[in-house]
């Protein structure tokens, strides 16, 4: 039978998904070759000379630059070969189809072929892709590609390098206009310590689940590990959260869309691990096996999918990397630790349950 906590949760979630396709506006979402993470720092450090309603910043890690245009002209961004590449203004988002660069910047890697027509000399052949005043794109000028690390890095790998400092050439109208940054090299945090954090923390949730379940210290149990969970679930929202805000999206309205388009699973299970958390809490009936699975859940779909965070120096988050991994260490705990608990506790109560043989009687 449905309980009136059960009915207020799904309303919750109705709320939540009608808001979520309902009330976002128009936005990009972070492109499907954003890394994990990355030991590259990428920096906007300014636009030259300076235009008022024109701003960049790098986005995904670094992985894309992003150019917003508020002004009444036109800008430009000139590709490799000094054609036209891109044209953001009050009239949409526009890419030269006869660049090369539009091919080349399809993905990360830059490894698209080049259509036969693709000719930097050739007058531009414009499409429309948006009708935003903002465009964001991979560039290769601002990134790192080759197999190896720079020299100095090799050299002495055990402090910052600044790579290189980049340009973007724009146009605005006639007027030749720079977009700087610099590329940095960070060296990458030691994840023994992280990973020691998890297995301890988690062995230590785990635990609580060999508490017998009918006795004072068995109900403190349980609803410990309930309260790991809920914030084990908040941490992994957060660290959605912070992916999306990273990939550019502004507003209300932009990151519940983002959310909705790239990272609706990760943001529905930590939200599931809150109200499993919760539901422990208050020692609901089954509260085992939602724990086991919940913590499951949280487990893979956000722990594992960012494990890279452990072991990379720049996560795809507008925090540092210290505070990712401090939230990702939490979530796996909670995923983890809730799993062993709930199991343990599954496993006990199925033992208690199961019937014992009779007594042979008595030979005489």
């Amino acid at each position: 039978m449905t309980t009136a906590p059960l009915r207020r949760a799904a309303l919750l979630v109705t709320a939540v998904l009608l808001g979520l396709l309902g009330g976002a506006a128009p936005a990009y979402a972070h492109g499907a070759d954003a890394p994990d993470g990355t030991d590259y720092r990428t920096t906007v450090t300014g636009i030259t000379p300076a235009r008022p309603g024109l701003t960049a910043r790098a986005v995904e890690a670094g992985a894309r630059l992003e150019l917003v245009n508020h002004s009444d002209r036109d800008v430009e961004v000139i590709g490799y070969s000094g054609e036209p590449y891109l044209r953001v203004g009050p009239g949409g988002v526009y890419e030269n189809v006869r660049s090369p660069a539009t091919y080349l910047n399809r993905t990360l890697a830059g490894d698209t072929a080049l259509p036969a027509d693709a000719d930097p000399a050739a007058a531009p052949q414009w499409r429309r892709i948006g009708d935003d005043r903002r465009v964001r794109w991979h560039d290769q000028r601002a990134l790192w590609r080759e197999s190896g690390v720079p020299a100095p890095v090799a050299a002495d790998p055990g402090r910052e390098h600044r790579v290189r400092e980049w340009t973007v050439a724009l146009r605005v109208g006639d007027e030749p206009v720079e977009l700087r940054g610099t590329l940095d090299w960070v060296p990458p945090p030691d994840p023994y310590p992280w990973w020691v954090a998890v297995t301890l923390g988690a062995l230590l949730v785990g635990a609580a689940g060999l508490l017998p379940a009918g006795t004072g210290a068995g109900s403190r149990a349980l609803r410990g590990v309930g309260g790991v969970l809920a914030l084990g679930g908040a941490a992994a929202v957060a660290l959605v959260l912070g992916r999306e805000l990273d990939a550019g999206a502004q507003g209300v309205g932009g990151v519940l869309l983002g959310l909705a388009a790239g990272q609706l699973w990760p943001l529905l299970t930590g939200l599931g691990a809150v109200a499993a958390g919760g539901w422990a809490l208050a020692r609901r009936p089954a509260a085992d096996f939602v724990l086991a699975l919940a913590g499951a859940c949280l487990a893979l779909f956000v722990g594992v999918a960012n494990l890279t965070v452990l072991s990379r120096a720049v996560a795809p988050v507008p925090w540092s990397g210290g505070v990712a991994r401090v939230l990702l260490t939490g979530v796996l705990v909670a995923g983890v630790g809730a799993v062993a608990a709930g199991l343990l506790r599954l496993h006990a109560a199925a033992r208690a349950a199961a019937p014992r043989p009779a007594a042979e009687p008595a030979r005489t």
